[in-house]
């Protein structure tokens, strides 16, 4: 009081007073007074105290010379009287008001003066030794006011220049509170402009260290802003505005990087971006384009080559920023710096920059308000990074490149959001002569086509492996090849020197969530070609739509790509090389061998599984096969039924996929699993004739059953190879198959395959003409299938049955088994279609040998369109061939031509000789009895070439009696040769 200290009472009058204070002219109420003297525990007599309280203060108040009444009794309180009088707390409040309009209309050296008073009015911390709740958060509430006030204070006195007198200050506060950041980046400022970097530096380190110790927290946007542009000395930190509105230079920047050497293709695409051009109505923004794609594969190139090729289009600016979205080094350039840096190119003073990133914004946006000027940001990781530095005028043009999808970006037109792909071949070719120099890549074509692809047409790698070769010159094409080659070391001969493919996808493979990289790493350890979703849900044990979503995020961050629907209507993915080479070493040093083993036994046990079920919906039952001991996945039924509509459809599709399992489950030493798979997979070898995949597939499996010592497993192998051998009607390679499948099941004590491998040997002898061994061995197969309720295999011995029958002329006992046959299938249901189709085959077959034509057309047509529904082709070849000779024997010759040609084409497509043979011979006989002698002569040569062939000598003694009973000479087969 007058410039005197005055002591109060004990501590129940000090917080009496302050209270009072802290609400001049205000009226407090007596119950608070006694609620915050005795913290919510007042005695009975607190009333009366506090009475007492205000009593002794106006008596001390009065001793020291306040004449009028100070604290006044007002109903339900007291207040206290300040007109007239100063009290600190209002005064700093005015104070920091008056200095906040000085800032605010750039009266800085005003402000700086406001800010002094105010903070002199401090002596030290607010209502120091008061007690009480109210009071306490009251004194918190002005600390911070006060630290508030000394924030803006020195950020004044740094905008006057006053940086050296200010560091003293600065440092001591923030000793004091080392966690505020504003402080921190003053003092940086501070030390910067005084000459004093490296005490700058140490600044921001310190906090860094007390930040990420105390909070685990990284320092904030804009000091770390201010850290960074320190460290490349950005002009505008020794700047100091000076308030003053100053006109703006018109600056036609041009930051571009240089055009790419050796740039090539991109046609399509580059016409894609040329929509950014045209001119749109006014209002809707600026033209947007995005370019995504995968790590290495060009984006930033093609960006660049388009902007160059449009610069006259933009002549306000051209302006260029690495946001550094994917930088394994450097954090992500922030906005606010990308501004700033955009602000000076275009001719704004730095000291008319603003501090404020919404003022930064917002000048940005007016500076390019009347300019036509091209923006290209590269790297973009996320929408975020360019939200603010997107224009909002129509004149100007935004370029973005990023590996994501950047789905909250509307491009504008539509047609500039550019997917880029890999290279086409003549386009990656001629990447490498450009480099290699073309010659060279010329005088070794294939080898230069091979390490286009090994580079998976990625233009990174191929510049890689390209710069390996032009330092190379004594290397030829093929020795790099040889080294790309070996799978272990390609991501190592692609990652030397500045340029590295496992640096490049590295970067975009940090930011993937924890699931989606566990996946992308999973399925890289899996052998096939392409997958779908269920493979997913397999390999991570989670449900079908979690799997889905992880997938399609492995697409939007291009790790994936999508092959397109399958013959079921599912998506179908696969990895490019490079990155599946990845994905396998990543989780080769990530997940523990346990955990990879399991994951691959899980995918490979639903495989199996799902086979199974296709097997078992396209026999009616569990027919025709027997099982190993491979413990099945248990499937949602609904997945179950949704993959299997159509079982062979689902066998076409992951066809190549299951394949791949049998190669991987043999090489896990899963030989249980591998030959119960290849069996599993009969239904598709057989209709669609793929004798090759059947062969191999029994090859690998019967390996890995061997180096088992699986018996069970060998006699099913072998069996199926016999299989593959009979329809080859390689009969001797056939016999020696089965028989010693037969001898394995014998001594393994497996009726059921034993069973399986009498048939076959039957079917075998029957074709060599064995026709009693081959019906006795029939009978006594047909008893085992049908004490095992192998209904399709018995409906298959009928009609073998049923086909000696035919072989012996015995058309009316053939009709017999065929009926049985027919019936037998018919009860096994829709699975039983097939057996139907050959049923009716045979009953087909007996009606036209006894000349029962009009039945026998019936028939056959019956059979047509069972196997069409199948796609079963093998099936389909031989139903037009007797449809044809059906036609042909009722006279209706042309009908029957065009119904062999049709069969003819099948045949020829599914590389099955017999029946081809077999429907040369037809035509040859339509042919004759048309008069076209020649061209019967034709079919028929080629008939008996083909019989040959393939080891048929009954056929071929077939053929040579048609031609003689059609009196067909040497002249005929000469002249047909001649045409």
């Amino acid at each position: 009081m007058g410039g005197r200290k005055v002591n109060i009472g004990g501590p129940r009058q000090r917080t009496i007073l302050a209270l009072l204070l802290l609400s001049p002219g205000r009226i407090v109420s007596v119950d608070t007074l006694v609620d915050e003297v005795w913290q919510g525990r007042p005695p009975a007599t607190a009333r009366t105290q506090v009475a007492i309280c205000i009593a002794a203060l106006r008596k001390q108040l009065k001793a020291e010379g306040f004449a009028e009444e100070i604290i006044a009794t007002a109903h339900p309180g007291y207040l206290l009287n300040a007109e007239g009088h100063d009290v600190d707390a209002t005064d700093f409040t005015r104070q920091i008001a008056a200095a906040e309009r000085a800032v605010t209309e750039a009266r800085t050296a005003e402000a700086a003066q406001a800010y002094r008073r105010a903070l002199a009015l401090w002596s030290g911390p607010a209502l120091a030794g008061v007690s009480g709740r109210l009071v306490e958060d009251e004194a918190q509430r002005l600390e911070e006011l006060r630290l508030n006030a000394c924030d803006d204070s020195f950020a004044v006195q740094l905008e006057l220049g006053n940086h050296q007198e200010l560091i003293p200050e600065l440092a001591a506060m923030v000793r004091e509170h080392p966690l505020r950041e504003r402080l921190r980046h003053h003092l940086m400022t501070a030390q910067y402009r005084a000459g004093r970097r490296a005490e700058a530096m140490e600044t921001f380190r310190s906090a860094r260290r007390q930040l990420i110790d105390e909070l685990g927290l990284e320092p904030g946007p804009e000091l770390q802003e201010l850290h960074r542009a320190i460290l490349r000395d950005d002009p505008s930190l020794l700047t100091v505005a000076d308030s003053e509105s100053q006109p703006t230079a018109l600056v036609v920047p041009s930051e571009l990087p240089p055009d790419v050497p050796g740039f090539t293709g991109r046609d399509s695409e580059l016409a894609a971006l040329d929509a950014l051009l045209i001119p749109h109505q006014t209002g809707e923004g600026p033209a947007v384009g995005l370019v995504t794609g995968v790590a290495g594969v060009g984006k930033t190139g093609l960006a660049v080559c388009w902007a160059h090729r449009n610069s006259e289009q933009f002549p306000d600016g051209r302006l260029f920023a690495d946001l550094r979205g994917y930088d394994e080094h450097h954090e992500a350039t922030a906005a606010g710096e990308v501004l700033s840096r955009f602000l000076r190119s275009l001719g704004v003073p730095s000291e008319n920059i603003p501090a404020e990133l919404e003022s930064r914004i917002a000048l940005y946006r007016s500076v390019l308000a009347d300019r036509r000027v091209l923006i290209v940001l590269d790297n973009v990781h996320a929408f975020a990074q360019i939200r603010p530095l997107l224009p909002g005028s129509e004149g100007c043009c935004v370029l973005v490149t990023s590996r994501d999808q950047l789905e909250q970006l509307v491009t504008w037109p539509p047609q500039a959001r550019v997917l880029l792909g890999l290279l086409p071949q003549a386009h990656a070719l001629e990447l490498l002569g450009r480099i290699v120099g073309e010659a060279r890549i010329a005088a070794a074509r294939p080898d230069a086509l091979r390490l286009v692809e090994l580079c998976d047409r990625l233009p990174l790698a191929l510049r890689i492996a390209a710069a390996r070769l032009a330092s190379k010159p004594h290397w030829m094409v093929r020795h790099l090849v040889a080294r790309l080659d070996d799978e272990q070391r390609r991501l190592d001969e692609l990652s030397q020197g500045e340029s590295q493919i496992r640096a490049s996808l590295a970067l975009s493979y940090r930011y993937l969530p924890a699931d989606a990289s566990r996946l992308y790493r999973r399925l890289g350890l899996l052998p096939v070609p392409d997958f779908t979703d269920w493979a997913a849900a397999a390999l991570l044990d989670v449900p079908l739509l979690d799997a889905e979503a992880l997938i399609e995020h492995l697409v939007d961050a291009q790790f994936l790509e999508v092959v397109g629907l399958d013959a079921t209507g599912r998506l179908r993915y696969r990895f490019q090389n490079l990155l599946r080479l990845y994905a396998r070493e990543r989780a080769e040093q990530q997940e523990p061998e346990a955990d990879r083993r399991e994951s691959l036994e899980r995918f490979y046990r639903t495989s199996l599984t799902l086979a199974e079920l296709a097997h078992q919906r396209e026999y009616g039952g569990d027919y025709s096969v027997i099982h190993g001991a491979t413990p099945r996945r248990a499937l949602d039924r609904a997945l179950v039924d949704d993959l299997l509509q159509a079982p062979l459809e689902w066998f076409e599709s992951e066809r190549l996929s299951l394949l791949a399992v049998v190669e991987g489950a043999a090489d896990a030493g899963l030989d249980d699993l591998a030959w119960d798979l290849a069996m599993c997979m009969v239904p598709l070898f057989e209709t669609r004739n793929y004798v090759d995949d059947w062969r191999e597939s029994c090859r690998t499996a019967l390996t890995a059953a061997e180096a088992a010592g699986n018996p069970r497993g060998q006699g099913a192998m072998l069996h199926g190879l016999g299989a593959v051998a009979l329809r080859l009607r390689r009969l001797e390679e056939a016999q020696g198959y089965i028989s010693r499948a037969l001898e394995l099941f014998q001594a393994a004590g497996e009726e059921h395959g034993r069973a399986l491998a009498l048939r076959n040997l039957a079917i075998a002898d029957r074709m060599r003409g064995h026709l009693g061994r081959a019906r006795s061995s029939l009978e006594e197969a047909r008893a085992t299938f049908h004490t095992v309720g192998d209904h399709s295999s018995e409906a298959h011995v009928l009609n073998n049955l049923a086909q000696i029958e035919l072989d012996l002329g015995h058309p009316d006992e053939a009709m017999a088994f065929a009926r049985e046959a027919v019936g037998l299938s018919e009860t096994i249901g829709v699975g039983g279609a097939r057996g139907v189709a050959m049923g009716l085959h045979r009953l087909a077959r007996a009606y036209l040998a006894k000349g029962w034509l009009d039945a026998a057309q019936e028939a056959f047509l019956r059979v047509v369109r069972i196997v069409k529904e199948k796609s079963d082709t093998v099936g389909l070849a031989y139903a037009l061939l007797g449809l044809g000779e059906a036609r042909m024997e009722a006279g209706a010759l042309d009908e029957a031509e065009g119904t062999l040609v049709d069969a003819l084409d099948i045949a020829v497509q599914i590389d099955s000789p017999l029946v081809e043979g077999q429907i040369r011979l037809a035509l040859g006989e339509v042919c004759a009895k048309q008069g076209c002698r020649a061209q019967a002569a034709g079919y028929l040569t080629a008939a008996q070439e083909t019989f040959a062939r393939i080891g048929a000598p009954s056929w071929q003694a077939r053929v040579d009696s048609v031609i003689a009973t059609l009196g067909l000479v040497e002249s005929d087969t000469t002249e047909f040769l001649q045409q």
